[in-house]
């Protein structure tokens, strides 16, 4: 594909994985495709640095491998001899002042086997769990906050101290908010056939190590890998598939906020950025659930009003260089805290041994990094950099003993970055879509709405896309053109 593409065209507004995989995905089948980021780069979460020389990732680090999209995307755009497995990929927990190797054997936090839990819960907690295959069944219905369900089945400490650390990691909220049926779609399914949710866990254990070898990871020739990492950063990948978009005909405007869409006849738009007004015969909003409200307000109000009443979580990532002759002896590839606790960070990430190419990028340095923030603890977040950098030490010291100081550190803040996901997001998301559908040549995606993790961007990406090419293979393209 090249620049005299002359098939219809689709503005793409958001320049983040979302916008930058769909805007692709139509360039490469023909479409002449504008997109317009509102800020001054693309990338939106997923962005490249670099700390005292050393290479790192300053937003999302990896890749969910056993998801096809993120991996394929990568490939497509020319990365696929940079992917990378974890060097280690054990990782602990951060309980009652101890640091306790993460249990084999559970799904999201919840285990298969209370006996796995040893050493990380209570006698009493791993009691407990084991109460579960003495209750009744639960009605499940039709979602369930994953929190309030397996306390019931098995105790509030298996929440507060596996599953809430690892949810917390993925959206910043709270497990006991949480849809059970957006976060962990399987172990839903599970539950609702099972008697038991230890036997749902079971189940699901059982599906997965049934299921064939990786497609993602065999492809690559990575193996099994469950995440991958991109040699010099997950963040070089927005920049690569814009370069492809580019090559394919395709037309990237940053500082470009979409402010305004009007309709244009039976099925085109007209998007205003600006004092640029674009004329199109689709339109994919790839914003937040925000911006995206507020451009839908007088075509769809009733997806408006649902995308509106969505909540975001804001997080700060610390990111600490320092002599490795400073460092004591660490395991594995960092850890997870549970907030029960009470500290200040929710997990640390030791980037150097974890990934290959940050030890190689400077061998000299040992990178780690530290994240900050929930639902409801915006006041965190916006502490003075200085504040969450001692703060980070502090707490790294108490799990640690790291003493030494850092030879440089950067904080790094994604506000209002992660949707949250309450009970019957997925019911709203659906009438987002069916509301969205009624106006032909329009279609949204991102994190809003299945799922926060980059495979899931760019599935929610690749749906809006081939809507689109599937419908304007059935009409007349029109002439959109720039004014």
């Amino acid at each position: 594909m090249n620049a005299d593409t002359t098939g219809p065209h689709v503005v793409v507004a958001g320049g983040g994985i979302a916008g930058l995989a769909a805007a692709h995905r139509l360039a490469v089948a023909g479409h002449r495709v504008t997109l317009l980021e509102a800020g001054t780069r693309l990338g939106g979460k997923l962005l490249a640095g670099e700390i005292a020389g050393a290479p790192v990732d300053l937003g999302a680090e990896s890749l969910l491998a056993r998801r096809p999209e993120a991996v394929a995307l990568a490939r497509a755009v020319g990365l696929g001899d940079r992917l990378q497995a974890p060097a280690t990929t054990t990782a602990s927990v951060w309980s009652r002042g101890e640091l306790v190797p993460m249990p084999k054997g559970h799904v999201m936090g919840v285990p298969g086997d209370a006996h796995a839990v040893d050493g990380l819960l209570s006698a009493e907690g791993v009691r407990r769990i084991g109460l579960d295959g003495e209750l009744p069944p639960t009605e499940i219905g039709e979602d369930i906050a994953i929190g309030a369900y397996v306390a019931a089945r098995m105790g509030h400490e298996v929440v507060d101290r596996l599953v809430e650390p690892l949810l917390g990691g993925v959206y910043a909220g709270d497990a006991y908010r949480i849809s059970m049926k957006a976060a962990v779609p399987a172990l839903f399914e599970a539950a609702r056939v099972h008697p038991t949710l230890t036997a749902a866990v079971r189940a699901v254990q059982r599906a997965g190590a049934a299921a064939p070898a990786d497609a993602a990871g065999a492809a690559t020739g990575l193996g099994g890998s469950v995440f991958l990492g991109v040699e010099g950063g997950v963040g070089t990948l927005p920049r690569a598939v814009a370069e492809a978009i580019r090559a394919a005909g395709g037309e990237i405007l940053t500082d470009a906020p979409v402010t305004g869409l009007r309709r244009t006849g039976a099925t085109g738009w007209q998007v205003v950025s600006r004092d640029r007004v674009l004329t199109a015969d689709a339109v994919v909003l790839a914003t937040p659930a925000g911006p995206t409200a507020a451009l839908l307000t007088e075509h769809a109000p009733a997806a408006s009003a649902e995308l509106g009443s969505i909540a975001y979580a804001s997080m700060a990532l610390v990111t600490l260089a320092f002599r490795r002759c400073d460092m004591p002896v660490l395991a594995g590839s960092g850890f997870l805290v549970p907030p029960v606790d009470g500290h200040t960070i929710k997990a640390s990430t030791f980037s150097s041994q974890k990934w290959r190419w940050v030890a190689d990028g400077a061998s000299d340095l040992f990178v780690l990094r530290t994240s900050v923030g929930r639902h409801g603890e915006e006041d965190q977040v916006h502490r003075e950099d200085a504040d969450l950098v001692d703060a980070s030490l502090k707490d790294l010291a108490a799990a640690t003993g790291l003493a030494g100081r850092p030879v440089a550190t950067t904080v790094t803040r994604w506000i209002g970055g992660l949707p949250q996901y309450p009970v019957g997001h997925l019911a709203r998301v659906a009438r987002v879509r069916e509301a969205v559908a009624a106006l032909p040549g329009l279609r949204v995606a991102g994190a809003a709405y299945d799922g926060v993790g980059i495979p899931a961007c760019i599935a929610s990406a690749h749906r809006a896309a081939d809507e689109i090419i599937a419908t304007s293979k059935r009409t007349d393209p029109g002439a959109g053109h720039s004014l």
